[in-house]
């Protein structure tokens, strides 16, 4: 088991990130080495976020290497809306905020000890993992099976689309999540929830409907309840209903107990799709875990875009488009990045901790791409044609995939 550590999590996901305090003369920061410190005559004379420029330090002062326009593929959670509800909170990061994100959108929430997820439903599926805390949660399928469980720490869950659920943070501290949806333009807003259905329909209805007087409901709520307070649930058996039949395939999935795909010295990569979480079948996800120094190989992905969350750390991507376009960006932990379909691009660690991070496709399975492997399997000579390298080159290079090197 590698759990997430609860206080890098929590405190990364609720956006609290220590601004350092740099000026934008300086020379290039640690970790931008192929950029060249600015002239006296280009710095900036004018009004300054010198906290958000140290922040940013390759969008500041670029590598050599990046070159024409790129779409933005970074957005912050921390500059995100945060939508306060009496049972807890909630911030998305859709299409609004992140226009290139078209294929999925992430929702960041919080429930308390109690607090309750209204029961709802909505036409994209629904990919989720706990950040922090635990919670239950609860569905029925089509064909009335239920599901119930209890999610910890690096625990996933998977909704198919218009399948109803709900989640509850559980004691002593409640939950935290990430939800990733398949489709950018998803809001939260736009869901289907059980209080907002019924107070649009005629008591008499519901009384026909359920079998109940119309008094029975004289005390439904006036407006939908979205996030609010509840009684924290009990065991978890006494959830579990009776003489009713379960769902076939698992609605959650423990991320964290599988074997890493890969592990070496500069870090690990587990990667989660349909072959590993069946119910999963619109998403597949990647968490890898970077060693300060280390390196996610350039390398890109051949069957969709990639959507990332970043948990823990701080680092930097490059990513290389068509028509000589290339640009690159800087993480933290909260932040979400975006690379679109077969560009090539890295990931490096800049930090003194581990970098870890997500990496989500609107697929049921996942792929990549090694350009270091495809160059090592490609007849040398016509490699070599293209690249000139030194002899010996690439005979060194490994015919199997290494996701992660440490230099």
């Amino acid at each position: 088991m590698d759990p997430f550590s609860r206080r890098g999590a929590l405190g990364a996901a609720g956006g609290l990130l220590a601004a350092k305090t740099a000026l934008a003369q300086a020379p290039a920061p640690a970790g931008t080495p192929n950029a060249p410190a600015i002239p006296s005559n280009r710095r900036i004379l004018g009004p300054q976020n010198e906290a958000r420029q140290a922040q940013n330090p390759d969008v500041l002062n670029p590598p050599s290497t990046d070159q024409g326009p790129m779409p933005n593929l970074r957005f912050a959670y921390a500059d995100s809306h945060r939508r306060l509800e009496t049972g807890g909170w909630t911030r998305e990061i859709t299409i609004r905020e992140l226009p290139i994100s078209a294929s999925m959108a992430g929702v960041n929430m919080r429930l308390d000890a109690g607090g309750i997820r209204e029961l709802h439903w909505h036409k994209e599926a629904e990919w989720a993992i706990m950040l922090g805390g635990s919670a239950r949660i609860t569905a029925v399928d089509e064909k009335g099976r239920w599901f119930v469980d209890d999610v910890q720490e690096g625990d996933l869950w998977y909704f198919p689309s218009g399948i109803p659920h709900s989640i509850q943070g559980l004691q002593p501290e409640g939950c935290e999540f990430l939800l990733v949806f398949d489709n950018g333009s998803f809001s939260e807003d736009s869901t289907f929830m059980l209080t907002d259905w019924l107070k649009h329909v005629p008591k008499s209805v519901l009384a026909k409907n359920f079998r109940q007087p119309e008094s029975a409901f004289g005390n439904l709520p006036k407006e939908h309840l979205y996030i609010f307070n509840g009684p924290v649930p009990g065991a978890l058996q006494a959830d579990i209903p009776k003489e009713v039949e379960k769902v076939p395939e698992s609605f959650s999935h423990r991320m964290l107990q599988q074997k890493p795909l890969f592990e070496g010295p500069g870090g690990w990569v587990r990667v989660t799709d349909s072959s590993h979480f069946p119910a999963s079948k619109s998403i597949a996800a990647a968490m890898v875990e970077l060693q300060p120094g280390a390196l996610r190989e350039l390398h890109w992905h051949p069957n969709a875009d990639e959507w990332q969350y970043y948990i823990a750390g701080q680092g930097r991507m490059g990513v290389v488009g068509a028509e000589q376009h290339a640009r690159t960006f800087d993480f933290r932990a909260g932040d979400v990045g975006y690379v679109p379909y077969a560009m090539g691009h890295y990931i490096e660690n800049t930090g003194t901790e581990p970098l870890r991070f997500l990496e989500m496709f609107k697929s049921d399975h996942y792929a990549d791409i090694s350009l270091n492997q495809w160059m090592a399997v490609t007849p040398h000579e016509l490699v070599q044609a293209h690249l000139h390298l030194p002899d010996g080159a690439l005979a060194a290079l490994a015919k199997d995939k290494v996701p992660v090197t440490q230099g």
